[in-house]
């Protein structure tokens, strides 16, 4: 897909989704929404109906970087039983993503074996923010805090259902054992 069309392809995406909600349309789970895959292919997010999903704002050059490899593991071990992790880089943090699809692609690939599925580059916070953070976002954390995103490698859990069920901040590594008990028991 050529440079030019790519971002057309996100930008109506985007378009597309807001639009819907700009409508009135509700988005009650995340199996609602749409995006492009990292390399710009339309993505429906319905794919995913029936899985449990732990949705994550990543970024390459970030300190939490390296818990690429706790996630990569955790979907290495849980996938058999129906869970996935979706990877949605985002540049909104001191420009921690700011390479282009390949290059995240290559990196995460090169520096960490990902194989679990990675996105197109999103807004999760301001005017731009899209349809899944918004979604996402109305989920308080632990401490009852909901509202924006604060920092790259946010995680949330989606359940079979669709629905977020637990919102984990960037400073939960994905080892952490409150982490993997919330996967395990939607398993």
């Amino acid at each position: 897909m050529s440079v030019w069309i790519r971002p057309a392809v996100v930008a109506l995406s985007v378009f597309t989704a807001v639009a819907a909600l700009a409508a009135g349309a509700t988005v009650s789970s995340f199996y609602d929404l749409k995006t492009n895959t990292l390399l710009g292919k339309p993505a429906d997010l319905g794919i995913y109906r029936g899985k449990v999903a732990l949705v994550v704002n990543v970024a390459s050059e970030c300190g939490f970087t390296p818990q690429y490899a706790g996630l990569e593991a955790l979907y290495e071990k849980y996938s058999p039983r129906g869970f996935t992790i979706l990877g949605f880089p985002c540049n909104q943090f001191f420009g921690q993503e700011p390479g282009s699809a390949e290059k995240i692609q290559e990196f995460c690939s090169l520096n960490y074996g990902v194989t679990f599925p990675l996105f197109a580059k999103l807004d999760v916070k301001g005017s731009k923010q899209h349809p899944l953070y918004a979604l996402l976002t109305e989920l308080p954390d632990d401490s009852g805090k909901a509202g924006n995103v604060g920092w790259n490698f946010e995680k949330f859990l989606i359940g079979r259902d669709g629905r977020p069920v637990r919102r984990f901040r960037s400073k939960v590594i994905p080892e952490d054992p409150n982490l993997v008990g919330a996967i395990e028991s939607l398993l």
